[in-house]
């Protein structure tokens, strides 16, 4: 799984996504940039395998919160040129939080701003490699992905895990999502990669093995949209448990009242009551082994 000597992976954890730094012989550029908890860990490690250079390039394959969470700090720092997928253009300008998704998840993110924008169809010079972007609809309605034909080198972002995806955000709210993403699986697999780069979690080089394993996930998901619902609700109460590392049961009862994308999801799929809910997700996060119960409040693990 040898990756060009100018391109570094930065893999972190599921609170940030992964970076992917790119030295070129003209030019430095980061794909993504993890979460704003995480912002001066980025630097760091940006910085480290700089060493001395300036950042000049910042891309985003979507603008979700732990993707470009890290983007004010590299800006105030390296003054470098960002750039964002076109269809968040209007959003990010105006800085519209709703649009963004910061204010319906619950999740927060320092205002940034770009240069320039991308879209599918374009290609990109990222280590003195010819990259094309390509659309990737599903998790995030303009998510872009980027793939390196020359090197078989796939940037895959949330289309893709080695396990999976991510979630599939406008389901919660009653859009249609599953299909997109079935087009973007098979967007994929029409593709000659040999090694996978996700938005979290290690490189891989088993595509086809990732790709059976998603559509197979797709299919369950689909069949009962009730369980993209569950699934989407316990991975955002999760990435808030990451964050504050403990919460009150009262306190965490509280915040999913008042996240409107919580809300909303439970209203259209699972129609709880809202602290039968809250008990309902500690549960299942217990169960799944990434977090316990004491004296009560939800602690990660």
């Amino acid at each position: 799984m040898s990756l060009p000597d100018s391109m570094h992976v930065l893999q972190r954890g599921w609170l940030s996504s992964n970076n992917i730094l790119f030295i070129g012989r003209e030019q430095t550029a980061l794909v993504d940039s993890g979460y704003a908890t995480h912002a001066p860990q980025t630097l760091q490690l940006v910085a480290h395998l700089l060493q001395g250079r300036p950042l000049d390039l910042l891309l985003n394959t979507h603008t979700h919160s732990d993707h470009v969470g890290g983007n004010a700090a590299l800006q105030q720092a390296h003054g470098c040129r960002t750039v964002i997928p076109a269809a968040e253009a209007p959003a990010v300008r105006d800085w519209n939080e709703d649009a963004l998704s910061y204010r319906a998840t619950g999740q927060h993110c320092p205002r940034f701003r770009f240069d320039a924008t991308m879209a599918a169809g374009d290609t990109l010079v990222l280590g003195d490699m010819e990259w094309q972007v390509l659309g990737a609809p599903g998790h995030d309605p303009h998510s872009l992905i980027l793939y390196c034909p020359s090197q078989q080198i796939l940037i895959s972002a949330d289309a893709l895990w080695e396990n999976g995806f991510g979630v599939i955000f406008p389901e919660l709210e009653g859009e249609p999502g599953f299909d997109a993403t079935r087009a973007t699986l098979e967007q994929i697999a029409a593709l000659d990669v040999r090694l996978v780069i996700p938005g979290h979690g290690a490189p891989f080089s088993d595509v086809a093995g990732a790709l059976q394993r998603a559509f197979k996930r797709l299919d369950y998901l689909a069949a009962d949209p009730a369980r993209n619902a569950q699934n989407g609700i316990k991975v955002l109460v999760k990435f808030r448990l990451l964050e504050k590392k403990r919460i009150p049961l009262t306190e965490l009862r509280q915040w999913m009242h008042d996240v409107p994308l919580l809300a909303t999801s439970n209203r259209m799929h699972l129609r709880m009551e809202e602290d039968a809910l809250a008990d309902w997700t500690a549960s299942q996060l217990v169960r799944a082994g990434v977090a316990r119960v004491e004296q009560g409040t939800l602690v990660d693990c």
